[in-house]
Formats: structure tokens, C-alpha cells, sequence
């Protein structure tokens, strides 16, 4: 089978083009920017998967930065909206295609009280999630008018060696090994249940190979911390003391509190399950960062926004 993963050089997607290549030994097509651009016509993109004709595709291009999403809403909808309903439309009518994996994101229900099903209600409450839910919404009208072979897969806060630098786990450590002060958004208070990425990987493949077309799939774990509590575990895993790295600041705009999704779907149907304890994963990421600093304190650790 031969596949496309759109968004290859992302953190997720680069990841499971190495998880389909050497796990799966699969033949994988990467397709990323800036050689293929949604918002920049797509007229080398569809020649590219009219050459190959990919069995499945896997999406990952979407911009998912929040809090810059307020910034620049344009930006977040051209790309997340208009550019995936123009290439799905035209896929649509492809007959190669098995198989259109959406990456979602749990963002689109907003706060959750308790752990959601499928099922629930779009409640989004920023301009990045109000994109993501809209670009579903089309998705799963386009399953229902004309069958095309959409599946979903909405996962927790996913973290691994190799993440960018600005997220939550590689950049407490960046700022832990040289003595900085790490600002914390609201002081942390905020749950997350995070997830690693070899078990999102597996989420994903199983999704796609496996999945009903037109379901969505969650991935989670069944543990929730507080931001607070994980940068602490880290300190305390690297020697450091919270209160000597921690800065407080004010909450961001439209900030969830919490994220909590209902697996129960994917493990009965599917027989996926988490296997990576958080403990585990960071010190794998911890073992990252510290083996190869020199390199990594010299590569930006704020997000750089490229429409």
C-alpha cells in the first residue's frame, strides 16, 4: 500500500512516516512545506498524488499554535479550512484513494468537565479550535454526501523526543539545564493528560487500516495532571527545585482548562492501547535534550509563525 502523509515535517507527522517506514515497512510518500503549500495553489500537490496514487493519506498540515491564533484568525482558517476544502474536494473524486485520516484535536469541544466520547457536542473556544471543528464539520458532510473515506482521530497533549522546543516538556528542560526562568501560563493550574508519540503513532495506523470510514477515533491515556504538577515532575527528575524555575504569569486568552477524552471506542474495536508510562516518556525526552543541548540551545525555542 502505497501513502501520503501531508504535514511529514511536523513533529507527528515525521514521526509516523518513521513508524510506517521501520515498524510497518510501508511505502511512504512525505509531503511538506514549503515544496507543497495548501495556500499557495495546489496545482504541484495534485500532480505529485495523481503520480503516486496514494492508497491512504494522512493529514497533519494545520496550524495549532492557540494563542497566536488570535493574532492572525485569517491565517489559521485559510490553511485549516479553505486549503483542505479545496484538495478534499478534489479528492473526493479520486479513485485511488482507500482512505483520508484527519488529525483533529480534542480543542474543538472546548473544556471538558469529564472524559468525552466521539460523540460529543463542538464547543470551541479560539479561533485555532473554531478551525479545526469547521474543517471537520465539512469533512464528515462530504463522508455523508458522497461517501468519501474520511476517518478522525482526536488525541490528548502529545509529547517525545524530538517535539518542538516551545512545547511544554522539551522546553521546561531547555530551560532547567541553563539556570532560566520558565514562565508559567496561569501558574499551571490547568490538567492535561498527555500521551507518547510511539502510542499516537500506533492510534493512528490502526485507525486508518482498521477504522470505520466517517468514525472519529480518541486516543488518551487515563492520567490527568495538572501543567503545574508535570513541570514539577520534571525538576524533581532533573534535580532542580519548582520555585527556583517557575515564573508565574497570567492565563492566555480562551485557555481550556481541561482535556479529558473517553478511549473506550479505539481499545475495543481497534485493541489499541497506551503503553508508554509519563514517567518514562520524560525521561526519554530529559535523555534528548541533554545528549544533544549544544545543538538544541542554539535552535529557536518560541514559535515562528509562517502563514
Amino acid at each position: 500500500m502505497r501513502w501520503a502523509v501531508i504535514g511529514s515535517n511536523s513533529f507527528s507527522g515525521k514521526a509516523f512516516c518513521s513508524y510506517l517506514e521501520l515498524e510497518q515497512n510501508e511505502d511512504v510518500f512525505r509531503v511538506e512545506r514549503p515544496a507543497f503549500d495548501l495556500n499557495r495553489g495546489q496545482e504541484d500537490l495534485r500532480m505529485l498524488l495523481n503520480r503516486i496514487e496514494p492508497h491512504y493519506i494522512v493529514n497533519f498540515a494545520a496550524l495549532s499554535m492557540v494563542a497566536q491564533s488570535w493574532q492572525r484568525p485569517l491565517d489559521w482558517f485559510r490553511t485549516n479550512v479553505m486549503g483542505m476544502i479545496e484538495l478534499t474536494d478534489w479528492l473526493r473524486q479520486q479513485k485511488w484513494l482507500h482512505r483520508f485520516v484527519q488529525i483533529s484535536t480534542p480543542e474543538v469541544y472546548g473544556s471538558t468537565g469529564a472524559a468525552l466520547g466521539e460523540g460529543a457536542p463542538y464547543n470551541p473556544t479560539t479561533p485555532y479550535a473554531v478551525s479545526r471543528a469547521s474543517c471537520d464539520m465539512w469533512l464528515a458532510t462530504l463522508h455523508r454526501a458522497y461517501g468519501f473515506p474520511v476517518l478522525f482521530t482526536r488525541t490528548v497533549n502529545v509529547y517525545g523526543p524530538g517535539q518542538q522546543l516551545y512545547r511544554i516538556i522539551p522546553k521546561t528542560i531547555m530551560c532547567i539545564l541553563p539556570g532560566q526562568n520558565h514562565k508559567l501560563d496561569g501558574g499551571g493550574v490547568s490538567t492535561r493528560s498527555f500521551i507518547h508519540i510511539d502510542d499516537v503513532c500506533c492510534a493512528t495506523y490502526l485507525t486508518a487500516m482498521e477504522g470505520r470510514a466517517g468514525m472519529c477515533y480518541h486516543s488518551s491515556t487515563d492520567r490527568q495532571i495538572s501543567i503545574r504538577d508535570l513541570v514539577a515532575l520534571i525538576c524533581n527528575k532533573m534535580g532542580a527545585h519548582y520555585h527556583d524555575v517557575v515564573e508565574e504569569s497570567p492565563e492566555r486568552l480562551g485557555k481550556d482548562m481541561n482535556y479529558q477524552l473517553d478511549s473506550t471506542l479505539i481499545r475495543r474495536e481497534l485493541g489499541w492501547s497506551d503503553a508508554v508510562k509519563l514517567e518514562d516518556g520524560i525521561d526519554e525526552v530529559i535523555k534528548w535534550v541533554t545528549e544533544n543541548y549544544a545543538t538544541l540551545k542554539t535552535q529557536s525555542q518560541v514559535y515562528e509563525h509562517r502563514p
